[in-house]
């Protein structure tokens, strides 16, 4: 295989193209990703399940829309499930209910709720990575799914179609993770203390 290379200098013109094309890529990779579908609902097979919510109430609009979401996609795939509602006072306090939650059995998964809205400090990521490591530790120790739904935005748009409008709600999408999780699970022999 050749390679020309050309013996030429670009022109100022294909140069500004060459630039604007690696500025568009460039802010293509670091455009935040939203997903565009749901997971699809699963099927209500086996016994029936109980579900913990712990929900977060500082953005309390945002976090009610997450809840009511997620209560009626649980009823309408899951009738019967129980649901143990906890409302805490920010997404800082959600890992000591939800491990609380966990400890105590009898739950089948956890679903915690929060909204975090990035602003001019560090604070919402440092939140964000704290709560998010507390989660997933809690999940592996006591072998309880813990649903991740602790939203970070940059804006209120974004925070309005993920918590209160239906077609990309991740109260929705969080009920349904959670009830999958607990079929899947519940074929898995328990841990005895």
């Amino acid at each position: 295989m050749r390679v020309l290379i050309p013996r030429t200098r670009p022109t100022l013109a294909a140069r500004a193209r060459v630039g604007v094309a690696l500025q568009v890529l460039h802010a293509t990779l670091r455009a935040p990703f939203m997903a565009s579908t749901l997971p699809s609902r699963p099927r209500q097979i086996g016994p029936r399940r109980s579900i913990a919510i712990v929900a977060s109430i500082y953005h309390e609009e945002y976090a009610r829309g997450l809840v009511e979401h997620a209560l009626a996609e649980i009823e309408e795939i899951a009738p019967g499930t129980d649901v143990a509602m906890y409302d805490v006072p920010g997404a800082f306090e959600l890992p000591v209910v939800v491990q609380s939650v966990a400890q105590r059995g009898g739950i089948d998964a956890v679903i915690a709720f929060g909204l975090l809205m990035e602003g001019e400090t560090a604070h919402a990521a440092l939140i964000s990575h704290s709560v998010t490591e507390a989660l997933m530790q809690i999940a592996l120790a006591t072998s309880i799914p813990v649903i991740h739904e602790v939203l970070v935005v940059t804006n209120e748009e974004q925070a309005r179609v993920r918590c209160l409008e239906d077609d990309l709600n991740r109260g929705t999408e969080a009920a349904r993770v959670a009830i999958r999780m607990a079929q899947v699970m519940g074929d898995f022999p328990r841990k005895v203390p």
